[in-house]
């Protein structure tokens, strides 16, 4: 019965408890010098005092080799070694502690280990600094993949690159380089891109006629990209092929909308907004013949600076009805005056979070510049849109004509 309460309970609790001390202080060693990371404690010079088996494993070294005999900066890299001596010691020595900072050590053999280092200014109880303790994580995994990300971002920016090059050589050839000289008129235009990697739909061109006349057209048609792109090319073959068979500007829509409507059997929405004019100029005035498929309404601006839109009621999209009706009007433009067309990205521009600009607002701004030119109103609209900033969310065409005033001696 003695012996059995001898090795009773107890006897048992007892016998944990040592084991369980033991542990404890075999493991704090071992959790120590067997971490998953490296520690090493240096003396304030930096000359290393003490350093775990992880790290003497990861860099290939004896502790005898390093332990009074290497400083911890002995163990970086060059670079590693200069921002050692003009950052890292001087922002320990002023804030006691330094963290996270992205180093590079060289093993024995002489390969690089990159690392992530934590550092702290262990102080006695007078608050003088004692030694530093420096804790050092591998980082080679999180390299391996900076350097994964760095390739595959310089991949991407190369794929932009060539998507932005591919966009504006392909936007540039569904443009007129450059736009004919009108004697007795002056002309001028603007393009503006909401986006450098997109094709817009939107296009212009002012072309001589045979007869003397001049034909002028712009429009918008619906989407962006290679689908857009080719529905704008054909929109100006059309337009120019049905301008050399008949101008009249109403015949050239029709003609247009017939040969839009028949393709929408492709998949793709084949449809615009155009207005088609023809232009006859003489010797100090013109006449301008417009015909609309839906499109917003031009902008005159008189000699005597008065601004209001011609207006083409009635017109409708080109391409969606085999029977589009379009409208027609006739402008007469004298000394001085000014007439203006662009697209819809230019009365859609986002002003505020559910604001955009409209033609009120057009007609407003347009008053504060007549009398003007064809170049001073370009360059007016292009500063608004300028403006705008990233609210220009479509493209934007512009094209303006005036007639220059007579100079009085």
């Amino acid at each position: 019965m003695t012996h059995d309460a001898a090795n009773g309970p107890d006897h048992d609790h007892d016998h944990d408890q040592v084991t369980f001390s033991a542990l404890l202080e075999d493991s704090a060693d071992d959790l120590y010098d067997n971490a998953p990371c490296g520690y090493l404690s240096t003396l304030l010079d930096g000359q290393i005092a003490k350093v775990n088996s992880t790290l003497l494993r990861w860099l290939g070294y004896e502790r005898e080799e390093l332990v009074g005999r290497r400083r911890f900066a002995d163990l970086l890299n060059i670079g590693g070694k200069l921002y050692h001596e003009t950052h890292f010691a001087p922002l320990l020595r002023m804030q006691g502690e330094v963290r996270a900072v992205a180093l590079e050590m060289v093993a024995a053999d002489g390969t690089r280990l990159p690392v992530l280092v934590n550092s702290v200014v262990k102080r006695g109880s007078d608050g003088e600094p004692l030694l530093i303790r420096t804790t050092v994580f591998d980082a080679s995994d999180r390299r391996a993949y900076e350097r994964e990300l760095l390739r595959a971002r310089q991949e991407a920016e190369r794929e932009r690159d060539e998507i932005r090059r591919l966009a504006t050589t392909l936007q540039r050839t569904l443009l007129p380089p450059i736009l004919p000289a009108v004697p007795g008129l002056e002309t001028a235009t603007h393009y503006h891109h909401a986006s450098p990697f997109e094709v817009g739909g939107d296009f212009y061109d002012l072309f001589p006629l045979a007869d003397g006349r001049w034909a002028l057209f712009l429009g918008d048609v619906c989407g962006k990209g290679a689908e857009a792109a080719a529905v704008t090319s054909l929109t100006r073959y059309t337009l120019r092929s049905a301008a050399v068979y008949d101008p009249d500007p109403a015949a050239v829509l029709t003609n247009l909308n017939t040969v839009l409507s028949q393709e929408q059997d492709s998949g793709y929405p084949r449809f615009c907004t155009v207005t088609f004019g023809v232009l006859a100029v003489e010797e100090d005035r013109c006449t301008l013949t417009l015909a609309s498929g839906g499109h917003p309404p031009g902008l005159l601006l008189r000699a005597d600076g008065t601004v209001r839109y011609v207006e083409t009621p009635g017109g409708q999209l080109v391409g969606i009805l085999p029977d589009a009706t379009v409208a027609t009007t006739t402008v007469h433009l004298y000394s001085g005056d000014t007439f203006v067309l662009y697209t819809d990205g230019l009365v859609e521009a986002r002003t505020g979070r559910d604001t955009r600009y409209s033609e009120e607002e057009l007609l407003e701004f347009a008053t504060t510049l007549a009398p003007t030119t064809a170049t001073g109103v370009v360059a007016a609209l292009v500063g608004l849109l300028d403006r705008f900033g990233k609210g220009v969310e479509d493209d934007t065409a512009i094209l303006a004509l005036s007639v220059p005033p007579i100079l009085t001696g």
